[in-house]
Parts: structure tokens; sequence; C-alpha cells
């Protein structure tokens, strides 16, 4: 791209350049570097980018037609080339009034439809109307899923934690027995429900970890207790009955939604059994007025264009190949896990839409943890390290807990020093010896902020879908396809041909050496195990 080799060149000549200065030269670059929309503040003043270089990165929004891509999304237009689907998560969130149509269907109105279905429901069972035959209520909701149907949601019920007042929610995702065991065994069969999520209804590790828990809930409560506690978050409404979903406690969604932004559907059905359907609404109007600001503010003042493009500049330009998500706000611990997903999934390609080989680096690595607890862990490579990693840091200028409001003081505190010091340093010590040398913090490390009154669910949907459409920003930049998952799905075919050498003693087909040598250790060893407990137990 023209404008991506033009910044490249003006990158060379101020690389070195302090970000402090830039502050020194314009007196209001604050306010010039950053954006606020409906309470966030988005501050992108701490990285090295001055009012050429910004002019240069708007020049690629153009260049790529971007305004023409996010309505083609929103249009419902079928962007998702290599699946020939359109990327319309956000009809999962729009206006009452809003008709979108994929093939004479209006999509927004079935939306709309799933969602009064799910409200229904949630509302019967938060109410005890809808109570387990054998009598009570139901006090708990285990999520079943993975990838989105399990990330979403599971990071969305912690940061709301302050909203929940229905039923516990406990997720497995992952199909090493460990983690369903450690959450069936502290709950009471009679009293939970399971939400199994898996559009196709075929997902491997979904259709284990759902199997152990029908099979937890048979041994408790009976055979007939299944069809009144497991819901079905599914396109395959045949395949959820076989398992023993009742037909009607069936949610699906089109497959014009990708998992990774499924959250605003039926995989959010945990969270609004968390929360309760009136805060649900309130999350999804805080997406839709992120979705408004994205489809109409001026890109030098739209702040997912923004936040887009200075992924462009430290990941494609400066060569900056991770990025750093901070969230000050420990109920976002899980913020930077659903984050990796977004981003890596979405862009991690290796080809452009036309099937040529992308010219550019395409995602970059994604990783985090909450401050502080990061800053006694990896902070010291960020300050000191030769890496430089761009860090994107959040805070809520408000806490949940007023009468620890000193608490959250200190925490707000340490969020600003970590952005200032990282693009200070520390300040000139004339000459050094050796330890002064040890101790130095050269500064000039890139940050953005985005802060907002309250981790609300208002504001979660608006960082939520602040972040998607980052995503779709830097993936039309880079002219890629940022709504299919073709290496996910490589994994997997490789390990359907290994399931029966594992389970079964099968002798592998094709294998290299090193997978033959692995099966072989893991064999002795269990036939080893099977010897050491029948020698215990004789």
């Amino acid at each position: 791209m023209t404008s991506l080799n033009s910044l490249r060149r003006m990158w060379k000549g101020v690389c070195n350049r302090p970000i402090i200065e830039l502050f020194d030269a314009d007196p209001e670059r604050q306010d010039r570097f950053s954006a606020e929309v409906d309470g966030l503040l988005f501050d992108y003043s701490k990285i090295n980018l001055d009012g050429e270089g910004l002019n240069s990165l708007i020049a690629l929004v153009h260049e790529s037609r971007l305004s023409e891509k996010i309505e083609g999304m929103f249009r419902g237009d079928r962007i998702n080339t290599t699946e020939n689907r359109p990327a319309l998560h956000t009809a999962l969130r729009c206006s009452d009034e809003a008709e979108i149509f994929i093939d004479e269907v209006d999509a927004a109105g079935e939306a709309r439809q799933t969602l009064e279905r799910m409200e229904e429901l949630v509302a019967n069972v938060r109410s005890g109307h809808l109570a387990p035959a054998s009598g009570g209520r139901f006090t708990d909701v285990v999520n079943i899923g993975i990838g989105g149907s399990d990330l979403g949601p599971a990071m969305a019920v912690e940061a709301l934690a302050p909203y929940a007042d229905g039923p516990s929610v406990h997720f497995a995702s992952n199909v090493d027995g460990a983690q369903i065991n450690g959450i069936l065994q502290n709950l009471d069969p009679a009293t939970t429900m399971l939400v199994v999520a898996s559009k196709s209804f075929r997902t491997i590790e979904t259709l284990i970890n759902a199997g152990t828990a029908r099979d937890w809930i048979e041994a408790g409560v009976g055979k007939s207790g299944i069809r009144e506690r497991v819901i079905g978050v599914s396109n395959n409404i045949v395949a959820a009955e076989a398992f023993g979903v009742d037909p009607n406690l069936v949610f699906g969604f089109g497959d014009w939604v990708g998992g990774r932004f499924s959250v605003w559907g039926p995989v959010g059905l945990s969270l609004m059994m968390a929360i309760g359907p009136l805060h649900f609404r309130s999350f999804l109007d805080g997406a839709r007025s992120m979705d408004s600001h994205f489809r109409t503010a001026p890109a030098d003042r739209n702040i997912p264009i923004l936040l887009g493009l200075t992924g462009i500049l430290h990941n494609q330009i400066c060569g900056y190949g991770s990025r750093a998500i901070l969230p000050y706000d420990q109920r976002l611990a899980k913020l930077p896990a659903y984050l990796q997903q977004l981003e890596m999934e979405s862009n991690g390609k290796s080809v452009t839409l036309d099937g040529k080989p992308v010219r550019e680096h395409t995602a970059p690595v994604i990783w985090g943890e909450p401050g502080t607890n990061g800053q006694h862990a990896f902070h010291q490579m960020l300050h000191q390290g030769t890496r430089i990693v761009p860090c994107e840091f959040l805070v809520a200028a408000v806490g949940h807990e007023p009468e620890l409001a000193h608490h959250h003081d200190i925490l707000v505190a340490n969020c600003l020093a970590q952005a200032q010091s990282l693009m200070e340093g520390n300040a000139p010590m004339g000459r050094q010896n050796v330890t002064d040398r040890h101790k130095k913090c050269n500064g000039n490390r890139p940050s953005t902020m985005l802060a907002y009154r309250k981790l609300t669910p208002y504001v979660l949907g608006q960082i939520i879908a602040l972040y998607e459409h980052r995503v779709f920003v830097e993936g039309a930049i880079l002219d890629i396809n940022s709504f299919d998952q073709w290496g996910v799905e490589i994994g997997k075919q490789f390990a359907t041909k290994l399931l029966g050498c594992v389970s079964r003693g099968e002798e592998p087909v094709g294998a290299d050496g090193s997978t033959k040598m692995l099966l072989e250790f893991i064999r002795r060893e269990r036939r080893d195990e099977r010897e050491r407990c029948s020698t215990s137990n004789a």
C-alpha cells in the first residue's frame, strides 16, 4: 500500500523521537490526540505520532475504502467471502425498528424474536416460575462451550458480577476432565441447569463435557429430569434433541454470526441468567451506541478507527509484534484472553481476500493481565526489555465498592503512573556508574488509555463492540478476511485421526516419528499405571 510505505519511510526518520517532546511542542496535544464519545475517553497521545503521521494513517482509511466496507458489513453483504456469508453480529443488537434482509429473511427481526424467547425463559427461571419438578429452584447454571461459546460469556459474567442476582453461572470449556469434574462435584444436579453451546452441535470438546454433565444429572435425578435441565444453543435442532434437549429449549442463530462475535445472542444466555434481561438489554444498548459511532463519526474522531490505526502503526509500521492488554479493573481479568481470540483468530491470516500472499505481518500476539498484578510480573520487561510492547490500558473512574474507595484510588494512580513512566522513563542522571545503568529506564514506550466512569453492562457493551470494530478496521486495511478461521480446523482434523490411536491402541497411519514415539510413551505409562493400580488393589 502506498500509504503504508510512506508511513514506514516517515517512521524511520522519527522512530527515536521522544514522545514527551511532542507534548512540549504542542500544549494541546492531549486534546488533539484523544476522542470521547458517550462516556468513553480514548487517549492515544502517548504514542510516537504527530499530525503528519496521523494524516498518513487516515489516508489508509480512504485508500482501503473503509467507509464502504463498514456499510457493507452493517448492510449484510457477504463479506466473509470464503464461506459466502455476511458477518452480521451487529444485527443481534440493532434497534427494534431495523430490518436487514438476508436471502429474503429479516435477520434483525429474527434476532429480536430469539432475544424475546431468551428473556421469557430467563425470567421464568429467575422468578422460580420454571423450577425443578422435584421442588425448589434452579440455583446454578453450567455453560458448556468452547472458544467463542465460552470466552465471551465467561468474560462478561465475571465483568458484570456486581449486577449478578440470578443463578450462579459456571463455565466448562476444556476437554480436560479436571475442569468439568471440579465444577460438578460442588453442585447439586437437582438444582442445576446446563447450557450446551455449539452452533453445529458437533464440537467434540463441548459434546464430551456435555455428555459427562448429562450423565451426572441422570445419576442424580433420573433420565426424566434431563429435558427440563438442559438448554441448547445451536442451529442443529435435530442433534440437540437427540442429545436430550427439548426442542423448545433450543436457541439458534444465523450462520452470519461468527463464534467470537456471538455473545450478543443466544451464546449470551448464561450472562442473561446471571444479570437478568434488563441489564442484558443495557449491554446490547452499549454495543449499539458504539455501532452508531463507528458508522457516523469522522475518521479522526472515530474511536474504533483510531484504535485500529494505532494497531496498524505499531504492528505493521513500527514492527512491534505483540500487544499488551492491561485492564486496571479486576473484573476484566478475562478480557485479554477474550481479545486474544478476537484479534488472533480474526486477523491471523496469511493471504489477502483475493488469495495472494500478504505483504505484511497480520495479527500481533495479544496478551496481558489485570493491573496491578502485572506490575509485579512482566512490567519489568515492558520498562527495560529489549522488545518494545505497545500497552493498552483500561481504567474506570469509579469502582463498585464505595467503602473501599481508597483501594480504587491506588489502582487508578498506578494505572496513570505506568502509562506516564513508560513514556517518560527516568530523568537523566549525568555520569552513570554501573548500578545507575541497571536502574535506567529509557522510556519512549507507547501506550493508549481507555477510560470510563464505571464498568456497567452498558459500558461493557461499548468496550466489546469497540474492539470488534477495531479488528474489522485492521482487517480492512490489510485486505484480509477477518471472519473465517480455517486454521482452527486443521488441528481438529489431525485430532480425529489420532483419537483411535490414543483410546484404542490403533497404529497411526502416516504419522511422523515424533508422534509415534509420544504415542508409545503414553501407552507405556498407561500400562504401568494400570499395573500399579492392580497391585495396590490386590
